[in-house]
């Protein structure tokens, strides 16, 4: 059982570190972190009640529906609504890449669950699958929601628009990865790929991108410092 915790467990653990230490500006606290991971983790079971209600009354018989509508929309729906009306308040989050992190933090809450209920039910053997990609795929979803909150609270240019791709963007992301998964029959790893490996590099664009703002933003405060003095 400690070994199957441990599968379940480590990919986030090395996930969340790795967007971690991209932070090369401002070092969240980790308490603030763990919270968020611990309000991820407890969305898999309202879900699951939903998601199974519908599954009964055979409402996930269409690819299409089951993908993005059941998995795709309900789970990001519940990761963006959790984010907003929770962390989005949190004083610690201060800089555009911080909502990196807390989405992150959050989706890897949601995945690590999942991934330690799946690998109980059908065994530690596919925990190397699962890593690199539903856990994998889940932190990147979060790299794309929390990069747009954080446009949101720290570009003054269209919150609301941005608020919108927050919840957009990662719901059509993971449609597309569930429905790749429940069309493509015993060859999904030849199409879930490549997916997987333009999520990363949309990621680490993202990463990038973020840090690049808050550091204009620390260099115009330098700036208008050494103006007023």
């Amino acid at each position: 059982m400690l070994a199957l915790l441990s599968s379940g467990i480590a990919p986030a653990v090395a996930l969340m570190t790795f967007f971690y230490l991209k932070d090369r500006f401002n070092t969240e606290p980790i308490l603030p972190i763990v919270q968020s991971f611990v309000y991820g983790a407890l969305l898999v079971f309202p879900i699951m009640f939903i998601q199974y209600a519908f599954t009964t009354e055979g409402i996930d018989q269409d690819f299409f529906i089951s993908s993005f509508i059941l998995t795709g929309f309900l789970e990001e729906f519940f990761k963006w609504f959790i984010f907003v009306y929770t962390v989005y308040k949190f004083t610690t989050f201060n800089s555009f890449y911080d909502g990196i992190i807390y989405g992150v933090a959050i989706s890897l809450g949601f995945a690590t669950v999942e991934n330690i209920l799946y690998l109980v039910a059908h065994g530690i053997e596919y925990a190397f699958a699962r890593a690199f990609f539903p856990v994998s795929s889940h932190a990147l979803f979060g790299v794309v929601m929390g990069y747009y909150l954080g446009k949101a609270r720290f570009n003054p240019v269209k919150p609301r628009l941005m608020m919108f791709f927050a919840l957009l963007f990662p719901f059509l992301l993971h449609g597309f990865y569930d429905y790749i998964l429940q069309t493509s029959d015993g060859n999904w790893i030849y199409i879930l790929t490549p997916f997987m490996i333009l999520l990363w590099l949309n990621a680490i664009k993202k990463v990038k991108q973020a840090n690049q703002y808050v550091n204009r933003e620390r260099l115009s405060i330098v700036n208008q410092n050494m103006d007023v003095s």
